[in-house]
């Protein structure tokens, strides 16, 4: 950090008061004279001095430990006010700035200042255990070296930083009745499973009987009977009557003792686990996707009823998987699903939902679908193939048949192709010879590097791009666009879809053909999981890559 200052120890003084003051002032706020406050005292005072006078400042203070306190014991910043922000990079420093320009400065506790004060030293570094530290001598070395272990540094805040954070709107939190940010999802963060308090548990007492008792009684839950390397499936279904001839049978499952409806029907409000899902599932379910039937073992799947592309509402997902007592499992988000497929599962965990619990899971469903299966429009793509070396005969164009290929494996069809040299007059020439062949899809291949000879993307502006978004955090193909021209969708495809089996390609073209609008941090957001790992044997969509 340039023109960095080195303090003088001067006096002993903190801001208005003596070193003894200030002490009395520490314990009040902070329960006790901690060194760390009291150092930091002149580390506040040091960077104050150096404010015009009538300065209006803010603080940020990089650790949690005692400086904050410093800072609000001398200064008008405070965590109430939200002048005082504390980013908790480890270092014990703070630094007051102009709340409006920026400017200011920045002091902090120099370890090389401390040869000459060893109990201070052994404090900061903490190489002397507490119990063995001399407190006294710790005080006095604090008094006499004042300002003098400090530097002080001149700092320009970033433009964005100065911006105050909002809490944005406030919502009622449906679970407990309090406000809460609205942003933080359908529910409080602490009814999300985050609160400190210990919540007394409403679990039903339910009582077993022997199986030996069984016989006459009705079963109150699935069970299920599992044949090791054969089967797993319901030998019991939830209502049945036991038999007497079942009980052998019960008990070669490996049970000893069952649930059953009259004898172990839940006092209070409770949902059976099988009402529960049931409940989950319709509510869960979007356009596209329909419940796989009864609830078996207390889950109910959704099953796809037409191919097309899987969305997630993944922030509501996880608001209901944080209600302990619920569960909704599912596939990525914007896989291509066939139909007759499961995509999600949901379930009760315990036989017995308390109603309160149900009532809160239903609460974060009330704001739509978590799932939705959108239909893949057959496109009818116009594909134009960019290079001067290809358009002139001098290599063969294997660019073409990659994406036919891709296009017709989602059942749409290319209505023509046009071939033109790295010239991007002809690039857009070609688009609009594209456009009037009834393309509503434009894939462009190549030309989408830093190569002076690269001009498709220039081409395409001059032919009407818009809604443009170059480049995303995918290998390989980071070098795609997606965009629209005259209606028509655009995708251009980097030349790495040659060598590669799979690309950033196929991550766009079914969202592309769903209808979704790309925006930068759709594609952002594809960065972990998107980097391929160039298998020998490929086996894309049943791999990692991109989810």
């Amino acid at each position: 950090m340039s023109k960095m200052t080195e303090l003088k120890a001067h006096d002993s003084r903190i801001g208005p008061h003596t070193f003894e003051e200030f002490l009395g002032v520490a314990a009040a706020f902070h329960g006790n004279p901690a060194p760390g406050l009291i150092i930091g005292g002149y580390m506040v005072d040091a960077a104050r001095s150096m404010l015009p006078e009538g300065t209006l400042f803010d603080a940020v203070v990089e650790t949690k430990k005692c400086l904050p306190d410093a800072v609000q014991i001398l200064t008008p910043p405070s965590y109430g006010n939200g002048w005082m922000r504390v980013i908790n990079l480890g270092r014990y420093a703070l630094s007051l700035y102009d709340k409006f320009t920026g400017q200011g400065y920045r002091a902090w506790l120099d370890p090389r200042h401390l040869g000459n004060w060893p109990e201070i030293q052994a404090w900061f570094l903490k190489t002397k255990p507490k119990k063995e530290q001399d407190r006294a001598l710790l005080f006095a070395e604090i008094k006499a070296a004042a300002r003098s272990i400090c530097l002080l540094a001149p700092v320009a805040i970033r433009p964005a930083f100065l911006i105050k954070p909002n809490m944005g709107a406030i919502a009622v939190c449906p679970a407990c009745g309090e406000g809460y940010p609205r942003a933080d999802g359908a529910i409080c963060r602490g009814c999300a499973g985050e609160a400190p308090y210990i919540i007394e548990s409403d679990t039903p007492r339910l009582r077993a009987v022997p199986v030996d008792e069984a016989a006459g009684r009705r079963v109150l839950h699935d069970m299920t009977r599992i044949v090791p390397g054969q089967s797993k499936g319901v030998e019991f279904s939830a209502g049945v009557d036991i038999h007497a001839g079942d009980v052998c049978r019960l008990q070669t499952m490996g049970k000893n003792s069952l649930y059953v409806e009259d004898l172990s029907e839940p006092l209070g409000d409770f949902v059976h686990e099988n009402e529960a899902a049931l409940a989950f599932a319709r509510a869960m379910a979007g356009v596209g996707l329909v419940n796989s039937g009864p609830p078996r073992e207390g889950k109910v799947e959704l099953v796809a009823e037409a191919g097309g592309l899987l969305t997630v509402a993944r922030d509501r997902l996880v608001a209901f998987n944080c209600i302990e007592g619920v569960m909704c499992a599912s596939r990525q988000s914007h896989l291509v699903v066939e139909a007759g497929k499961a995509v999600a599962g949901c379930r009760a965990i315990p036989l017995y939902l308390p109603r309160r619990v149900f009532d809160l899971a239903m609460r974060v469903l009330a704001d739509g679908p978590l799932f939705t299966i959108l239909p893949i429009r057959k496109a009818k793509a116009g594909v134009l193939v960019t290079g001067t070396e290809i358009s002139s005969g001098i290599i063969e164009d294997k660019f073409e048949p990659v994406v036919r290929s891709k296009i017709e494996a989602l059942s749409g069809e290319v209505v023509a192709v046009r071939k033109v040299p790295d010239d991007r007059a002809a690039v857009a020439a070609a688009v609009a010879e594209l456009l009037a062949e009834g393309a509503d899809l434009i894939i462009t291949t190549a030309g989408l590097s830093v190569d002076p000879d690269d001009v498709t993307r220039l081409g395409l502006d001059d032919a009407g791009l818009t809604d443009a978004v170059h480049g995303m955090p995918v290998l390989p193909g980071a070098m795609a666009i997606v965009g629209h021209i005259a209606g028509a969708d655009v995708i251009g495809v980097p030349a790495c879809a040659l060598f590669h089996r799979t690309t950033s390609f196929d991550l766009l073209l079914p969202r592309v053909l769903a209808g979704l609008t790309l925006t930068r941090r759709d594609l952002a957001e594809l960065a972990e999981g998107s980097m391929c790992l160039s298998c020998r044997s490929c086996t894309y969509p049943k791999c990692p890559f991109g989810k």
